[in-house]
């Protein structure tokens, strides 16, 4: 599903926008830094494996994924993303995944920015559970969560793929009717 309105960060020098196919390039970049993938399960080889991924956000149906570009506001380039996959629109519900360059950690942009999208999605998605799982190696992404009230609830054991291997994942998540 398309965001045509993003949400309002209030962070200064940061903002959202829809991803858009000018930004792959910008992304494969630091994807390809093996410590950003490194506690993930991503698998992109090329810039040609996200066009794919940005075409699928381009959807207008309401369970296909969506993808925001996180932007530097004085540089205008994409520093980052974040979104949901595994959208339900039965269940209203979906999960919500996140990446930012290396050059931007450690400034609270990964938490604001999870925090602001999670309470849009609620007011504007009308979801009622936006859930994440993390690698158990994850650590500075369960910090994010936990920093935007997600609540740990288990253990996924061989989840999800990780380069090929099954990786054990945590899950978190947090309810529209949980206090902000």
């Amino acid at each position: 599903m398309r965001i045509d309105r993003p949400p309002d960060l209030g962070v200064r020098g940061i903002q959202l926008r829809q991803l858009e196919r000018t930004d792959v390039d910008n992304w494969f970049a630091y994807l390809a830094v093996p410590a950003v993938v490194e506690h993930t399960s991503w698998a992109v080889r090329s810039a040609e494996d996200l066009l794919s991924l940005v075409e699928s956000y381009e959807s207008t149906a309401p369970t296909s994924p969506q993808r925001l570009a996180i932007v530097d506001s004085d540089l205008q380039t994409l520093i980052g993303t974040i979104g949901f996959h595994t959208v339900s629109d039965v269940n209203r519900s979906a999960e919500i995944a996140y990446d930012l360059a290396p050059r931007y950690w450690g400034r609270g942009i990964a938490s604001a920015v999870c925090s602001a999208v999670t309470e849009w999605s609620f007011k504007v998605s009308g979801f009622n559970r936006v859930q994440a799982t993390t690698l158990v190696t994850n650590l500075p992404s369960e910090r994010v969560l936990q920093k935007c009230l997600f609540k740990y609830e288990g253990l996924l054991r061989a989840y999800r793929m990780v380069r090929g291997r099954p990786g054990d994942f945590k899950m978190y998540a947090r309810l529209a009717t949980d206090p902000p």
